[in-house]
């Protein structure tokens, strides 16, 4: 998997690469009274356009998918499924008008399980 901390997305719909940059990772419920867990990255473009963008995940469904693929739920994981929903806004131009995306279940599984078989992958090349 990508290093989730500091990566290269895109292009995007209109062909500009973006230099994404975690910022952080907290429970929001401290943050928005909202039972997530949100994924903050700060994206600049070539021209140096700069934007935030929080990748919420509701908790309920990050427990209930960590207990389906037999997966610990921690914070790399959560970041790691917030960068891929974050490659994917990119790639497809959808909610980049939003500074605050949630994730919905099936968006969640489907990085869960993408995520799980790079894994996978990566221990058999071992």
């Amino acid at each position: 998997m990508l290093n989730f901390r500091e990566f290269e997305a895109g292009p995007d719909p209109f062909g500009r690469k973006w230099q994404i940059l975690f910022k952080w990772m907290q429970t929001a419920i401290s943050l928005r009274h909202s039972d997530t867990v949100d994924v903050k990255f700060i994206l600049t473009d070539a021209e140096g356009e700069s934007q935030e963008k929080t990748i919420a995940i509701p908790h309920a469904d990050l427990i209930l998918v960590s207990q389906e693929l037999d997966r610990p739920f921690d914070d790399p994981w959560c970041c790691r499924i917030g960068a891929m929903h974050l490659m994917h806004l990119i790639e497809t131009g959808e909610d980049m008008e939003k500074s605050l995306v949630t994730l919905t279940p099936a968006d969640l599984r489907r990085h869960a399980k993408s995520l799980a078989e790079s894994e996978r992958s990566a221990i058999a090349a071992r």
